[in-house]
């Protein structure tokens, strides 16, 4: 009997500790993965794909998603910021209670959450299972009056004054749905779960267009309202998040994103540069870009199409966009620094490429120095940040230009690799930091 006691005494002792740890991490911090679409852990993985299959994939891309993206803002029909299938990270977390499982794109250029629900009348093709609202406890609708409801862009009124929502995309895909509130758990099963309940998500009952099969929904990490980003805010004990992401070409590893305090940046050789919210995009100010050996370039201090900087930063993006002329004089300041044979992209996305016979040629690619505003506000970004594998033999500058008719500038994915980022949304900075993600404890 006492050895029955005193197991129960221990086995009430493991789950109130459980309990506490998850409440903890809830109103503290906490961490996720970010999966890369091309690495084995992701359902879009190919694995007859070669690292140069890939890199080429992902510029495609690149180019794709801006022209869709910012050549739509002018339109009145298309309210959405992403294009539908783009994504670069995917994020897993669990839905409602019982939890169901969901593996996502994640995207800090947008804002909306959204998974395709039950019953689905007009659907595309999903391989995952659809989230069912009927079997979770905890699963409510919004009404057309609840701010989040308000804060969409398209909203409509449905039964029971249900708040409806409509999201076009700028290669025509479309979302309908439902706004709703859930309880989402981040992190693994168990004491190291974190559940946040309330979080507004739009359950979808139609979608349509180039979304992938392979994937259940979409993340907003952007700074509108209804992101996650922002709907985490009360549960954390900082208004603060950043990643670390681990070069793109490198599967075994894994990036880290973190919520909350956990994720600062604790360093003296951080850069940190004002930051500025326009929409749902993070907007830095770029000065200047310097070439190791060689030059530097001057970027237009003032954009058309953003207010409070003039370039956005966003990991969702592969390649860095710059103006055309900016693209002209970096091509040309690198040009004069680097001893190598120049070759021409097959494809013309990129204005700079260079033939690398051996590795030892690697080395002689410059790093470049991006100055944003604010005191000392210089990164260097190594080769690894700025030069990308696109061909057998061939590295190009991983720098496209910008169309005429869109002119928004973009820091990539493949700038941010190694570097830690962070985001003090209550002070309105953003901070960076060369790291190794591989091995950074985050």
């Amino acid at each position: 009997m006492a050895t029955t006691t005193a197991f129960l005494a221990l086995s009430l002792a493991v789950l109130m500790t459980a309990a506490a740890a998850a409440a903890a991490a809830a109103a503290g911090s906490f961490s996720v993965e970010l999966i890369h679409r091309d690495s084995p852990k992701s359902p879009l993985y190919n694995p007859a794909a070669t690292s140069v299959d890939r890199a080429r994939a992902a510029a495609r891309r690149s180019a794709s998603y801006h022209a869709h993206r910012f050549s739509a803002s002018t339109s009145d029909d298309v309210v959405s910021t992403v294009v539908s299938d783009r994504g670069e990270y995917l994020m897993e977390f669990r839905l409602g209670t019982p939890a169901h499982k969901i593996m996502a794109i994640a995207d800090t250029g947008s804002d909306l959450i959204w998974t395709n629900c039950k019953p689905c009348s007009q659907c595309f093709e999903q391989v995952q299972p659809l989230f069912d609202p009927r079997n979770s406890t905890t699963f409510s609708p919004l009404s057309c009056q609840s701010q989040a409801c308000e804060a969409l862009p398209i909203q409509g009124c449905g039964s029971k004054s249900a708040c409806q929502y409509h999201y076009s995309y700028g290669d025509n895909s479309n979302v309908d749905g439902v706004l709703a509130t859930e309880t989402f758990t981040f992190g693994s099963a168990g004491a190291q779960a974190t559940k946040v309940s309330k979080i507004a998500f739009g359950c979808n009952s139609q979608s349509s267009g180039t979304f992938s099969n392979s994937t259940g929904g979409l993340v907003g990490l952007g700074a509108g309202p209804v992101s996650l980003v922002s709907q985490l805010s009360p549960s954390l004990d900082s208004n603060y998040f950043s990643y670390c992401l681990v070069p793109i070409m490198d599967d075994q590893s894994s990036s880290k994103l973190v919520f909350g305090s956990a994720g600062k940046i604790d360093s003296s050789s951080k850069v940190t540069t004002p930051m500025s919210i326009d929409q749902a995009f993070y907007v830095l100010s770029l000065e200047e870009i310097s070439v190791e050996g060689g030059g530097s370039v001057s970027v237009p201090s003032s954009s058309s199409q953003l207010s409070g900087g003039n370039i956005i930063i966003d990991s969702g993006t592969t390649l860095t966009m710059l103006l055309d002329d900016v693209v002209s004089s970096l091509v040309e300041q690198v040009s004069k620094v680097v001893d190598l044979p120049q070759v021409s992209d097959p494809e013309g996305l990129f204005q700079l490429c260079f033939q690398v016979s051996q590795e030892s040629d690697q080395q002689k690619l410059p790093p470049l120095t991006f100055k944003f505003a604010g005191d000392d506000a210089s990164v260097q970004l190594s080769p690894l940040n700025m030069f990308l594998a696109v061909e057998e033999q061939v590295v190009c500058l991983a720098v496209a230009a910008t169309t005429a008719d869109v002119g928004v500038q973009i820091i990539g994915n493949v700038a941010q690799q190694n570097l830690h980022v962070g985001y003090d949304l209550d002070a309105k900075e953003l901070s960076l930091v060369s790291t190794d993600c591989t091995i950074a404890k985050l």
